[in-house]
């Protein structure tokens, strides 16, 4: 279990499940997929399903497992979803994912200053969470 300085937080990565849609998965249920994986816990810190509902993930103090070379200074973000039903990349969240994700990040900024959000396509190869971070409109 790798412990972090928080301190040193200064961005949240947002990524999405790569779930189908029309599916709906707990955080319990990523929980154990990531330690099939061999993790000690979920990769995110956060997890927000469909319908908006926030569930908490890995602890804040605890280095995250999201996204490469960039888990010790940030926090992870988890949209359920991700695919439509066919397979095909699902470009946008539901409103209640963009306002849960807006309460979110405005109760994180209360405690860590500076924080930037990202989208994981941003640190890999990856197209997650399958829109760019402009299109929340939050501002």
């Amino acid at each position: 279990m790798d412990i972090r300085d928080i301190s040193k937080i200064n961005k949240i990565i947002l990524h999405c499940a790569d779930t189908p849609i029309n599916k709906s998965f707990d955080v319990s249920t990523i929980r154990d997929w990531h330690k099939k994986r061999g993790w000690s816990d979920i990769g995110y810190h956060y997890y927000i399903k469909l319908d908006g509902t926030l569930q908490k993930g890995r602890d804040l103090w605890r280095v995250g497992s999201h996204t490469k070379g960039e888990n010790t200074n940030s926090i992870g973000v988890c949209l359920e979803g991700g695919r439509n039903a066919d397979g095909t990349p699902w470009t946008i969240c539901t409103s209640q994912q963009r306002e849960s994700l807006k309460q979110l990040l405005i109760a994180l900024g209360v405690t860590f200053t500076g924080l930037q959000l990202h989208g994981h396509y941003e640190f890999s190869d990856k197209t997650c969470p399958n829109f760019k971070i402009e299109d929340l409109k939050f501002w």
